[in-house]
């Protein structure tokens, strides 16, 4: 099944006079989405009590729950301690995600910092492989760990980059973030061709399971030379994109059931809907 919705609750969601995560499930079935990314950004603690609440009503209402890691893992630090919070912010953001009933962590992989840009790269190859045992041993195998492309140029989670890290271990599997993947290329996103490349790979790189059930985010995202600026909405892009259409025509043609995240400036769940009316079956 295709899932979407947003990160978060939005703006909308306020407005109606909600105030608690647990009532956004309700919420979203009313409205007509079944996605729900809990973001873990700037730390990832909770309560059983609220895990279990957002459980509860996510499984009463259809509503499937990732969760994003904190923002600031990076598997290619060089300082020990650092891998160690990673591995711990990661393995965290998994067991919220277990006990709110969902399957799914998005995380981070990474950034160069002052080193060249394929040191970096080993490095973090090397790290996830240990992230990879860790999950194992901790029971957590059975769990999808989404590591997301990235729109800065230092940091690392370029498509290719991004696959080559989902190799690496069953439990691994894309997020691809269009919106940086857009921003980190300047602008590359410019129609379905561009998303039929991106799929393609993925097919050819990764096989049919992961590509049909991968993670997405979109959202328009302003950008510059160094890539990502800033998150947009759909109303207020003044022409950065990229655009929604063309990749809702290569899911329904591919016939792909991503979990689908929107990811817009305090807009997330108005402009999910628009993109859910590009689904043919949805």
């Amino acid at each position: 099944m295709l899932r979407i919705g947003p990160s978060g609750n939005s703006d909308t969601f306020f407005r109606t006079g909600r105030k608690h995560t647990y009532e956004a499930p309700a919420w979203l079935q009313e409205i007509g989405l079944n996605a729900f990314e809990y973001s873990f950004g700037r730390g990832n603690f909770m309560g059983d009590a609220t895990a279990e609440k957002i459980r509860v009503e996510a499984a009463a209402h259809d509503v499937e729950i990732s969760a994003h890691a904190p923002y600031f893992t990076n598997f290619a630090n060089e300082d020990p301690a650092m891998i160690e919070k990673s591995f711990r912010w990661t393995s965290n953001t998994i067991l919220a995600v277990k006990k709110m009933g969902g399957e799914r962590a998005v995380v981070h992989p990474g950034a160069c910092g002052k080193d060249e840009r394929s040191d970096a790269f080993r490095r973090l190859l090397g790290n996830l492989e240990r992230l990879a045992r860790y999950l194992d041993d901790s029971g957590f195998a059975d769990y999808k760990v989404c590591l997301e492309t990235l729109g800065k140029k230092r940091q690392l989670g370029t498509v290719e980059e991004v696959l080559a890290m989902c190799k690496l271990h069953p439990c691994f599997y894309p997020c691809f973030d269009f919106g940086h993947i857009n921003s980190y290329t300047g602008g590359a996103l410019k129609g379905y061709d561009d998303y039929k490349r991106i799929v393609d790979l993925c097919l050819h790189e990764l096989g049919q399971e992961k590509t049909a059930h991968m993670h997405v985010h979109f959202s328009k995202i302003e950008y510059g030379s160094s890539g990502e600026i800033r998150h947009l909405t759909f109303a207020g892009d003044p022409g950065f994109g990229p655009d929604y259409e063309p990749l809702a025509k290569v899911i329904d043609e591919y016939r792909l059931e991503p979990f689908i995240i929107c990811e817009s400036s305090g807009t997330m769940s108005d402009d999910a809907l628009i993109m859910k009316k590009y689904h043919q079956n949805v």
